[in-house]
């Protein structure tokens, strides 16, 4: 999978992997702060700011749905890579077989590792999107997708194109209740069985995915979003991981005990956020199964799937609630 080591890239796989065969992810690295007024060194502004994400990958994916459903389209740039993880890691490139993605236009680097290195020359660690960069002191500002999405929801007044709050002071602590089920039982769950190498770790990660979804879905036959009747932090941290469910964790990630389409209350749910003005344009299945089965740790031969089989611009039930 390949990463770097003081600057300088490296093929091998990270040390992700404990000593029961457990995938631990390692933490992002960079974690700078925008703030509205400045104090951070990282003023809110409109132009200054540059996102480098990939449509297939779910922490990137937040960062996509923050800046279109905050309407920041023309305030902070973005850059598309290509989706199959390649020799240097992720790539960004203008190709014709895969129009979704974009070179970058900032920069000019053909590497996202590039980035990590003129950020920090003597940097030693994995190379991950999403990354929000720093035009001005070309820099990353951050590449952890929870605080990057927090800095959009709130400190871009004025800038943003509208006052939406996914992180509303009255549901705070609900929605962080939230996050700490679906972040490593389903976030990163579906990733514990996927890369799990001993038996005892996929099935405990599994048993906690399922769990979760289990309960979730208990949670959604009353009421129509995690919170309540708006979507809130707390919907689109899960939603990412919804939409790659049946095209890749329930078949290469062997969460296997059932389709996301055979949670009643779950797949409509999703169709509902799928519907959410904005949001749809996120959402691309094919770069998903092109991604994971390009992924040699759990793909050998990399054969990739012909078929694409989701279809999320169907009519939903969820309008019951309100």
């Amino acid at each position: 999978m390949g990463y770097l080591i003081e600057g300088k890239w490296t093929d091998e796989d990270p040390p992700e992997t404990g000593q029961g065969g457990q995938f631990q992810r390692i933490a992002s690295s960079f974690r700078g702060r925008i703030t509205r007024d400045g104090s951070s060194g990282f003023p809110a502004e409109a132009g200054r700011y540059h996102l480098y994400v990939g449509y297939h990958c779910p922490w990137a994916h937040r960062t996509i749905l923050y800046r279109a459903l905050k309407g920041l389209e023309d305030a902070i740039s973005i850059s598309y890579c290509l989706p199959a993880f390649r020799e240097n890691g992720w790539t960004y490139e203008q190709r014709p077989d895969y129009p979704d993605c974009t070179a970058d236009q900032i920069n000019g680097f053909h590497y996202l590792w590039e980035a990590y290195a003129r950020s920090d020359p003597g940097y030693t660690g994995k190379v991950t999107i999403p990354v929000l960069w720093d035009k001005q002191t070309s820099k990353i500002v951050n590449n952890e997708s929870s605080e990057i999405i927090r800095m959009l929801n709130s400190e871009f007044v004025g800038v943003a194109g509208n006052d939406l709050d996914f992180y509303p002071e009255p549901l705070r602590a609900e929605i962080d209740q939230w996050n700490e089920l679906i972040y490593p039982n389903i976030n990163n769950g579906a990733y514990r069985c996927g890369f799990a190498r001993s038996q005892e770790a996929y099935e405990e990660a599994w048993d906690g995915l399922f769990g979760a979804l289990d309960r979730i879905e208990a949670t959604l036959a009353g009421r129509r979003y995690l919170t309540g009747d708006t979507p809130t932090e707390a919907d689109w941290r899960l939603f990412p991981t919804l939409v790659r469910f049946d095209v890749a964790y329930f078949t290469l990630f062997k969460c296997n005990r059932q389709q996301l389409r055979d949670f009643p209350n779950l797949w409509n749910y999703t169709l509902d956020l799928h519907s959410t003005p904005k949001v749809a344009g996120t959402v691309k299945p094919r770069l998903y199964v092109q991604n994971y089965y390009s992924l040699e740790r759990v793909n050998r031969w990399g054969v990739i799937p012909k078929g694409t089989p989701v279809n999320f611009d169907q009519p939903h039930d969820r309008a019951r609630f309100g």
